[in-house]
C-alpha cells in the first residue's frame, strides 16, 4: 500500500479543526433530546391534548427555525459574496466575509442542534395528534427531505457527495419555509 493510500485510510470523516464543535453539539443535542423526551413522555395524557401543549411543540419549532436561519445563512452569504454586486461597497463585503467565516465555523454544530429541535418538534406534534392538513403535511415532507442532509454532509467532508448535501439542503429549505410561513 502506498503512503498516499495509507494517508487516506487514516483520514477522519470530520476534520480535526471541527471535531470538538461537532462532537460537542452531538453531546449537547443527545442530552437535550433525552431530557426533553423524558419530560414529554411523563406528561399526563390530559395535557397532551390541551391547547397549552401546542405551545410546547411550537416552541421547539420556533427555536429550530432560528437555528436553521443561521445554518442557511452559510449559503446565502456565500451566494452574495460570489456575486459582484458589492463592488462599490467593499467595507460591506469585508463584513460579510467575516460573518461568513463565523457562520461556516458553526454551520455543522448548529445544524446538529437544529435537527435535535426538529426531532423534538416532530415527536411532540405526533403526541398532540397529527392531522392531515397543509401545515402538517408540509412539515412531514420537510422532515423526510431532511433525513439525507446530515448523511450527505458527512460525505461532503470527503468530497464524495456530488452536491447532494446542497441539493437536499435547498429542497429542505424550500419545504421548511413553506411549512414555517404558509
Amino acid at each position: 500500500m502506498s503512503s498516499q493510500q495509507n494517508l487516506k485510510v487514516k483520514q477522519s470523516w470530520i476534520p480535526k479543526n471541527e471535531r470538538i464543535w461537532v462532537f460537542g453539539a452531538m453531546a449537547v443535542s443527545s442530552i437535550y433530546i433525552l431530557w426533553q423526551l423524558w419530560s414529554l413522555f411523563h406528561l399526563p395524557s390530559a395535557t397532551l391534548h390541551n391547547r397549552r401543549f401546542e405551545h410546547i411543540f411550537k416552541d421547539y419549532g420556533s427555536n429550530a427555525r432560528i437555528a436553521l436561519f443561521v445554518v442557511l445563512a452559510n449559503y446565502v452569504l456565500t451566494f452574495i459574496i460570489k456575486q459582484h454586486i458589492l463592488g462599490k461597497l467593499a467595507f460591506l463585503k469585508k463584513g460579510l466575509v467575516m460573518l461568513l467565516r463565523v457562520v461556516k465555523k458553526f454551520h455543522t454544530s448548529i445544524a446538529i442542534l437544529a435537527i435535535a429541535l426538529i426531532t423534538l418538534h416532530a415527536v411532540a406534534v405526533f403526541m398532540y395528534g397529527f392531522k392531515w392538513d397543509f401545515n402538517n403535511i408540509s412539515g412531514l415532507l420537510a422532515l423526510i427531505v431532511l433525513l439525507p442532509v446530515p448523511i450527505s454532509g458527512l460525505f461532503r467532508y470527503r468530497r464524495l457527495d456530488k452536491k447532494w448535501h446542497l441539493r437536499c439542503g435547498l429542497a429542505f429549505a424550500v419545504l421548511f419555509l413553506i411549512h414555517a410561513f404558509l
